[in-house]
């Protein structure tokens, strides 16, 4: 696939991912629909004409071509057999959690109780199941996807609901970096759309930045957890007096 296939397929996926369309792609940048899809269709775009299209999806060009970096030949969902050895070995999860966020060899040995034959062995096995390639003097390469998804009702989804999900709300938030928003209201499908699309948006945004800190020295960076959600919902206390 040649690199600007690689582009155009990238930038229509993130457009899809945010429910834009030709119509209203060609109504934000003043083109008429047979035009816009005349130019995905050659793959000729000029610089100025990208940047326009990045914008309407509220992406950079810079975050584009990392996109498409990011997507060469890496994987944005695992297998229920790969979730499922994960976490049957606790170590072996906390390694693929630590590679995920670009954490080194040695970052990873000198913070966890893991030593050095111990995490050579785990990485072996995340090599084996083609989430990391490992290369030579502990080295590695990324297979999966920053923004890779859980399996709906997977075991990666199961386990992180009793163990991870359930003890991450189990706070106040009211400490340093820790806030709690709980938004309710009745919206229109077309609002709810535009939430949920915003709502990739930032997951996406939040993926790359992870990326981009990966490169800075461990003791700059800080474990975080950030829970986004959204469905059809009212308090029980509201739905008992509701008329029948």
């Amino acid at each position: 696939m040649s690199q600007l296939t690689e582009v155009c397929e990238t930038l229509k996926s993130t457009l899809k991912q945010q429910s834009i369309t030709y119509k209203t792609l060609a109504e934000q940048l003043s083109m008429s629909e047979a035009n816009v899809k005349r130019m995905f269709s050659l793959k000729q775009f000029s610089l100025t004409r990208l940047e326009e299209i990045c914008a309407v999806a509220g992406i950079s060009l810079s975050d584009l071509f990392l996109l498409v970096e990011n997507q060469k030949k890496k994987l944005i969902q695992l297998t229920e057999e790969q979730e499922q050895e994960m976490i049957d070995d606790t170590k072996l999860f906390l390694v693929a959690a630590c590679v995920r966020d670009g954490w080194s060899f040695d970052e990873i040995i000198h913070h966890y109780q893991i030593d050095q034959f111990e995490c050579v062995q785990l990485m072996a096995k995340l090599d084996r199941l083609k989430i990391i390639q490992l290369l030579p003097n502990n080295q590695y390469k990324m297979l999966i996807s920053q923004n890779f998804q859980w399996i709906p009702n997977g075991p990666l989804e199961k386990y992180m609901d009793k163990n991870g999900i359930t003890k991450f709300m189990a706070s106040s938030f009211v400490g340093e970096n820790s806030v709690r928003y709980y938004i309710r209201g009745t919206y229109s499908q077309t609002s709810i759309n535009i939430i949920e699309r915003k709502l990739n948006q930032l997951k996406k945004e939040v993926a790359l930045l992870n990326q981009e800190d990966a490169l800075l020295p461990l003791e700059n960076r800080q474990h975080f957890g950030l829970l986004l959600a959204m469905r059809p919902w009212e308090m029980s206390i509201f739905k008992v007096l509701r008329r029948h």
